[in-house]
């Protein structure tokens, strides 16, 4: 299902939302479509610029800069947001980074791990206050199916002892980030916040700039005039199917209950993954959960107390 067929028939009139990531590829479908649906929708982004370009045309929509890399950013950002708006009834945490190769934030910490978690894990935290107002609020962490490649070693978060590998760096973000969805829905659903990670799918889009042709081959992903190869039943999707989930996530009713689970093809994914759909048991282990919910706070000075 696209994002669109999703959405239908969904009133979102009065919520507020934020979708980091928002201006291109999947965020960019994604903002269109909650925007359609009457919510007022916060951007964060690196050149707001930018991203204002990108948005033009789409109502409700205000753009603020934001560096997820960068801790003081975040925090000017959470500050200013705080500020200007009591609620948030849908936080979408979608920016991020794929098989680079290795960088490090101020801190030192490795650049996927730092970008795709440790920055919405800060975002999340510093924005608890909001999530609590709104009263029934969703939060929806982007993961993939590339958190099969690896679990989060806790050991050596930041590759300082193991060598690196972009493979294993973004497979190691993507669990933390379901791993992510598992600890926050705990500390959330008394609340009324629920928490859920997600698989889009395999999209062409801007974060696979740094993928050679060759890589881009291998995955057969691309045709041989390079355009994208489309075919949902092997998990390669438009960019509309692939913000389906995130929106289903974000809207569904019948999710009202459930949190902090995995989710794919609009659905909640089965364990033991076949034939590369589904979750591995590690990324929704809750004890691995707390214990990354635990370093996370000591490297942040952030945490959200379970009550």
């Amino acid at each position: 299902m696209t994002a669109e067929e999703v959405a239908r028939g969904v009133d979102l009139a009065g919520q507020v939302a934020l979708v980091t990531g928002g201006s291109s590829g999947l965020g960019l479908e994604t903002v269109r479509v909650l925007a359609a649906c009457g919510a007022r929708i916060c951007v964060p982004a690196i050149d707001p610029l930018v991203a204002r370009a990108a948005l033009r045309g789409i109502d409700g929509v205000d753009v603020w800069p934001l560096d997820l890399i960068d801790g003081v950013s975040i925090k000017t950002f959470a500050t200013a947001f705080l500020e200007r708006q009591s609620r948030l009834d849908i936080l979408i945490l979608n920016a991020g980074v794929m098989a680079r190769p290795l960088f490090r934030d101020q801190e030192g910490h490795e650049g996927h791990f730092s970008i795709n978690y440790l920055g919405h894990f800060r975002l999340t935290a510093l924005l608890w206050p909001a999530l609590i107002a709104a009263a029934k609020s969703r939060v929806v962490i982007l993961s993939s199916r590339g958190h099969q490649i690896c679990d989060v070693d806790l050991d050596d978060l930041d590759f300082v002892r193991r060598p690196y590998d972009k493979w294993m760096a973004y497979g190691q973000s993507k669990t933390a980030n379901a791993l992510f969805a598992v600890a926050l829905d705990t500390r959330g659903r008394r609340h009324g916040v629920r928490a859920f990670s997600v698989h889009p799918g395999m999209i062409m889009t801007p974060g696979i700039r740094h993928l050679s042709r060759s890589e881009l081959d291998a995955f057969d992903a691309v045709a041989p005039d390079g355009s994208p190869i489309i075919d949902p039943a092997r998990d390669m999707k438009t960019v509309g199917q692939g913000a389906g989930t995130t929106v289903w996530c974000a809207t569904a009713a019948v999710l009202d209950s459930i949190g902090g689970v995995y989710c794919e093809n609009c659905d909640v994914a089965l364990i033991e993954p076949s034939e590369g759909f589904g979750v591995r048991p590690y990324a929704i282990n809750l004890e691995r959960a707390e214990k990354l919910w635990r370093a996370s706070a000591r490297l942040t000075g952030l945490d959200i107390a379970i009550t």
